[in-house]
């Protein structure tokens, strides 16, 4: 066995910039996401026709794989008509998968606030609108940063199957290289360590945040 780490030292810029890419797929991804499963949320818990629309949304693209929802965007599109550019198909399929996920994790937010708040601002006359923005999705939101916060570590994961339709993120910079370089277990153990490391700093964020708003809620006896 010839192992040979030094190579990585000559294509590390190369590589820290596919990383880049990744963490910029995975926060765009995840902001589409975010819209996109909070109205599919408002939508589930709603008593309009409209929840039906929701339900097969977060039926179908959870019942689905990424790859395949991908290939969709990327390859099938264009018969349609619609040609889309790698990064935007990332994007957009990041942020529809993440969105179906993160739909049931804002209806659980969203359900788990006490009905009486609903009631009592109701009564006091501000509206389904406004208690909704007001006082049900601020504490639905602190509910659910757990969640979210995860969601966010798996599409910045998930990021690498965008490698399949050309997107130069830091799973295919390192595929290029080795195959280059010859170098397999050089260049995808570097990737793992740089997967590792940008979903260890996610983490020790996301615990840091709830450690502050849980601060929060003591202080204020919640």
């Amino acid at each position: 066995m010839n192992l040979d780490f030094s190579i990585i030292l000559k294509y590390l810029p190369f590589l820290l910039q596919g990383a880049g890419l990744t963490i910029e797929l995975a926060v765009l991804g995840i902001a589409f996401g975010i819209l996109i499963g909070l109205l599919a949320a408002l939508l589930k818990i709603s008593h309009t026709p409209l929840r039906y629309i929701a339900h097969f949304y977060i039926w179908l693209i959870r019942g689905t794989p990424l790859l395949v929802q991908l290939f969709l965007i990327y390859f099938g599109l264009p018969q349609l008509g619609i040609t889309l550019d790698a990064f935007t198909s990332s994007v957009l399929g990041l942020g529809i998968n993440s969105g179906a996920y993160l739909a049931e994790v804002f209806r659980g937010g969203i359900e788990a606030v006490p009905k009486g708040q609903t009631e009592a601002s109701l009564s006091l006359g501000m509206g389904k609108f406004l208690t909704m923005r007001r006082i049900i999705f601020p504490q639905a939101l602190r509910i659910s940063i757990p969640s979210l916060g995860n969601q966010f570590i798996i599409t910045l994961k998930d990021s690498s199957l965008c490698s399949v339709i050309t997107m130069s993120e830091l799973l295919q910079t390192s595929q290029r290289f080795a195959s280059v370089t010859f170098g397999s277990l050089e260049f995808y153990t570097t990737a793992a360590a740089l997967y590792l490391l940008m979903t260890t700093v996610i983490s020790a964020l996301l615990r840091s945040l709830e450690w502050r708003l849980s601060k929060e809620n003591r202080t204020r006896g919640c």
